[in-house]
């Protein structure tokens, strides 16, 4: 009686397609994350750009260490993704039901976005910091996930936890646009779906929203991206060691190091791969989302009959 059937089709549709996009773009993705974390003096750094990552592992012969840890971000985006489509699905209809409204505003929107991502955030963040740290160290030499959750403490574990919470607003901004634009899609054309099931996107429309919302997001919130990314860096890294010997990671303290390092343009450095990487995975995942919510529904509907 407790359980609504469409947030749970909405969080494990999410999650799925989360789990597809980041398999698929896992080697980007290892490739963006070592490149960001890099802070050296302009002239000196070890990558020029995010091909030089890819380079390195191809030289070494290590290809397959494109994918260390992909096991705990896989694990990561399903939590998280299915965290967030649940808590966003329900808070959402939690406001409909007590305002008496028929649509959610984008202010509504972006709170109820921003209550998810929090929620997503304290719950997955030291799988987050773990997957993190994982890509980040040298190509050969990562350690497993309980080893990396071990040897740190809880403190540790939550490494970047007030950047994330900060960064609620990227998924908060990126949703409330993907969602407007959707019912503006699907208010024009009531032919898409029948009246017993949740209304969805072609495929090629909801890659297209996806891409977009996220395309703004992301570089409305680049700069803290790339400081959280620097913040949960392995500690195997030299540089890493460098901004460590100069205080705590903190926010405040990495901000400086990429000001002093490498000036305003640091605050952008990597902006191209992070979008290529981010709308693609978003995109994929909205698109898989969306072609797989009918058939999640009509599941959960079938379960429910035998278990409910």
């Amino acid at each position: 009686m407790g359980v609504d059937l469409e947030s749970l089709s909405e969080a494990t549709s999410g999650a799925v397609g989360a789990l597809l996009s980041t398999t698929i773009l896992y080697p980007l993705d290892t490739c963006k994350t070592k490149y960001q974390a890099e802070v050296r003096a302009q002239g000196h750094q070890k990558y020029r750009n995010v091909t030089d990552v890819l380079w390195e592992a191809i030289s070494t012969h290590k290809v397959l260490s494109l994918y260390q840890g992909l096991v705990t971000k896989n694990l990561q985006s399903f939590v998280s993704q299915f965290i967030y489509f649940y808590g966003y699905s329900y808070f959402r209809r939690l406001y409909l039901e007590k305002s008496g409204s028929k649509s959610l505003g984008t202010k509504a929107n972006l709170i109820v976005a921003a209550a998810a991502g929090a929620c997503t955030s304290i719950v997955t963040q030291p799988l987050d910091t773990a997957s993190s740290k994982m890509q980040t160290s040298e190509f050969g030499k990562s350690k497993g996930l309980w080893e990396t959750l071990s040897g740190r403490s809880w403190s540790e574990a939550f490494d970047g936890l007030g950047i994330s919470l900060l960064l609620t607003s990227n998924p908060s901004i990126q949703y409330t646009l993907f969602d407007q634009l959707k019912q503006r899609l699907l208010n024009g054309n009531q032919t898409l779906t029948s009246e017993s099931a949740p209304r969805s996107l072609s495929a090629f429309y909801a890659f297209l929203l996806g891409a977009v919302s996220k395309s703004i997001a992301t570089c409305l919130t680049y700069p803290a991206i790339r400081c959280k990314v620097m913040i949960q860096a392995s500690d195997s890294e030299d540089e890493t060691k460098r901004i460590q010997a100069k205080g705590p990671k903190t926010v405040a303290n990495t901000f400086y190091t990429i000001w002093k390092r490498e000036g305003l343009l640091g605050f952008s450095k990597g902006l191209q791969a992070q979008i290529l990487k981010t709308v693609l995975s978003s995109a994929l995942l909205l698109m898989i989302k969306e072609k797989i919510s009918r058939s999640t529904w009509v599941l959960i509907l079938a379960l429910r009959r035998y278990f409910w």
